[in-house]
């Protein structure tokens, strides 16, 4: 894909020489240290999140990857973020990324204030902090009270990635007046709790219930009319979509490679032109969600962010429903060893059971992409004549 800021005649999809160097660093580190055994090991006594590998990914600078060079970072934007995130799902590795670096560290980097910026970024960028996000409005909402020096939350959130180690959340919550503000919350301040949640995807989760704890906001300071959670959002979107097309891309490798070896009365299955079919349409998904996720994280390093609203959710709805598709076709494609709970092709289903299911239904993203159509009808409008 051409450069941030580029724009050539045509269409141009391969990364350019900074991202490949990235996608090949993060392969190296995440094919070593997140194999089937170790991602096993972390599920079973790390509570599921992989302290190691996040230790190494902050080592190598990749969790600096999409931030600006001006706040430590490798500048290379969101676009750098879905490679790296891309490599995670590839190897279903057990470590909070997308909700760190798309819903905490990069929201804190723009919107925060030179305090904020001072206080978390450090130990964001060293590993030696995290920082997760909880938008997801179906999980729980908060509500928000200004005080003189902040502000104090309450409300419970069913369900916050690595909720169990974080050490604060960035959360969206509504206040008095009916208005969204974003907010930091020490995950150790008086009036927060927490409890572990079994997650289908394995990984580190938790509740947490919220009373009265005290908080501060992000975008404190920016000008009326900017609204920050939604800003958040879109990140979070492409984000998952990302991860999403990880766990497509492996699932869908390893199934190759599989129905090629599998032999069935003389002759591999992937000659039964149904294996065939039901793998081809699977391919065409991933490579659906693949170009939709690479073109809404461009328009967002553009800046354009109206038309990455649409974008976003665009690819949201592809990893959402083409992302399901293909993780129910790979484990089936099988076989009864699909169904295995301690085979590898088990641990991509329910990834992308996990992924789908927490983007929403894609009946629900569709309507909601159709309200930003001005040509789309509206959903209980009446028939026009």
């Amino acid at each position: 894909m051409t450069a941030v800021g580029e724009r050539t005649e045509g269409l141009d999809f391969a990364l350019d020489p900074d991202l490949v160097e990235l996608r090949t660093l993060a392969e190296r580190i995440l094919a070593d240290r997140a194999d089937v055994d170790r991602v096993r090991q972390v599920e079973e006594s790390a509570g599921g999140f992989d302290a190691d590998l996040w230790s190494r990914l902050a080592d190598a600078g990749l969790l600096a990857a999409a931030l600006a060079d001006e706040v430590g970072g490798a500048g290379l934007g969101m676009l750098g973020l879905v490679t790296l995130l891309e490599q995670q799902g590839r190897r279903v590795a057990p470590i909070p990324l997308a909700d760190v670096l798309a819903g905490a560290a990069v929201p804190i980097a723009r919107w925060g204030s030179a305090a904020q910026r001072e206080h978390w970024l450090p130990g964001l960028l060293s590993g030696s902090l995290v920082v997760t996000a909880a938008f997801d409005e179906t999980a729980g909402t908060l509500t928000a009270q200004p005080v003189a020096d902040g502000w104090v939350v309450s409300g419970r959130l069913a369900a916050v990635a690595a909720a169990p180690v974080a050490d604060a959340v960035v959360a969206p919550a509504r206040t008095p007046d009916g208005s969204t503000v974003v907010l930091v919350v020490p995950l150790d301040a008086d009036g927060v709790t927490r409890q572990v949640v079994a997650a289908t995807d394995r990984r580190s989760c938790g509740a947490v219930s919220f009373a009265r704890a005290g908080a501060a906001a992000l975008g404190a300071d920016v000008a009326d009319g900017v609204d920050v959670a939604a800003w958040v959002r879109r990140r979070l979107r492409v984000a998952s979509a990302a991860v999403q097309l990880g766990v497509c891309e492996e699932a869908l490798a390893t199934t190759a490679a599989y129905v090629s070896e599998r032999v069935q009365f003389g002759r591999p299955i992937s000659t039964n032109q149904a294996v065939a079919v039901r793998a081809a349409d699977a391919y065409l998904d991933t490579e659906a969600l693949r170009l939709t996720t690479q073109h809404a994280a461009w328009l967002l390093d553009r800046g354009e962010e109206e038309a990455a609203e649409a974008a976003s959710l665009v690819a949201k709805h592809w990893a959402g429903r083409g992302g399901l598709r293909v993780v129910h076709a790979t484990q089936h494609l099988h076989g009864g060893i699909g169904a295995d709970v301690d085979y590898p092709i088990h641990r991509y289903f329910l990834w992308g059971r996990q992924g789908a299911f927490a983007l929403g239904s894609p009946g629900a993203v569709a309507a909601e992409l159709g309200e930003l159509l001005p040509d789309a009808p509206r959903i209980g409008a009446p028939e026009q004549p």
